[in-house]
């Protein structure tokens, strides 16, 4: 059985509250809403927090306010149950609560919430494992040792990033609002997330994420899709996020007949690299053409090249690769169906 370290468990009631107590005890103290990543990861020793401070009582950070016109602020420590079930983001931000719904279990959606899914920590197969395991094998690079046992020459950590909100957030330009003793900022999720398996996140051990803006719709629309051995339960091993926005465009030639043409388009892939991998080309093939199967399969084709998941999760990597083009093209597909 494994057993939490022991440590000093702090609940304050106010935003200010909560990032002084951080403030004032330093590196050794972090914050918890839910616990569900957390908690598993302290019974590992991957991380041991001598001050646990949990923001779930903090008033601030349970509420969702706005809508679709104006946009909606989601408290970070709104459940993820409640995301799923919430009618304003079922109605105008379809997509947040299908990804949300797409993680864990029903019971640990329960606990989870959307702040802790947008800062859980990377995964890999030789980190996830407990103490004795992974002193086995001498560590590895992400916690205690020196070598990244999925690419032994290499000086970065490959640690993926699993979110399913992660890519979505990306995709559809979400912001985010992180606030310390120092203040507080807005930071794009785009600009949130590093390719280092170690060092991912944008955000510093004192600052605590308050709120997530999700922009207006604005004639926008997105899809998710999930790559997992079973149909619950199980983290991401590929994610795909697609985000389209469409004009209309007389056809030429022949009487007044319009056509759908892509306005601007973004394709997001999470569960293959310690950051979610904004595809370029993937948007290019698709942007400022008309939004059919020719330009959705060459949008594919381009996350396909791009893709490069490494042997640190489950499923062979290449057939990992192999499906980033099929889930792109499901990801957008369900895209024309809503059109």
């Amino acid at each position: 059985m494994m057993r939490l370290p022991k440590f000093e468990y702090r609940v304050p009631r106010t935003i200010a509250e909560a990032v002084k107590i951080v403030g004032d005890v330093g590196p050794t103290a972090q914050f918890v809403a839910g616990g569900t990543d957390l908690y598993p990861n302290m019974k590992r020793r991957q991380q041991t927090p001598r001050t646990v401070v949990s923001v779930m009582r903090v008033p601030e950070l349970n509420q969702i306010t706005g809508d679709g016109k104006s946009g909606i602020r989601i408290g970070a420590s709104v459940t993820l149950t409640d995301i799923v079930e919430h009618p304003l983001i079922n109605r105008d931000y379809p997509v947040i609560a299908h990804a949300a719904h797409t993680i864990s279990t029903p019971i640990l959606r329960n606990m989870g919430t959307i702040g802790g899914n947008l800062l859980l920590d990377t995964r890999c197969n030789y980190y996830d494992q407990n103490f004795e395991w992974r002193k086995s094998i001498n560590f590895c690079l992400k916690k205690d040792g020196d070598v990244c046992w999925v690419a032994p020459g290499s000086s970065k950590c490959w640690a993926v990033q699993s979110s399913d909100l992660v890519p979505v957030m990306v995709a559809i330009g979400a912001k985010f609002r992180l606030v310390s003793t120092l203040g507080e900022r807005m930071i794009d999720a785009a600009g949130f997330y590093n390719d280092d398996g170690i060092d991912y996140l944008k955000k510093r051990p004192d600052e605590l994420l308050v709120d997530i803006h999700l922009p207006p719709t604005n004639g926008w629309r997105a899809s998710y899709q999930k790559l997992r051995r079973r149909g619950a339960f199980d983290f991401p091993v590929l994610g795909v996020a697609a985000w389209i926005q469409t004009e209309d465009k007389v056809r030429t030639g022949s009487g007044s007949d319009r056509v759908s043409r892509v306005k601007d388009a973004r394709i997001v892939l999470g569960g293959i690299a310690p950051s979610p991998l904004n595809i370029a080309e993937a948007g290019a093939a698709l942007i400022g053409h008309a939004f059919d199967d020719a330009h959705i399969q060459a949008a594919a084709e381009a996350a396909y090249i791009k893709a490069r998941p490494l042997d640190n999760t489950d499923f062979v990597m290449n057939w990992r690769k192999q499906m980033a083009r099929q889930y792109t093209l499901r990801a957008l597909r369900e895209l024309v169906v809503q059109d």
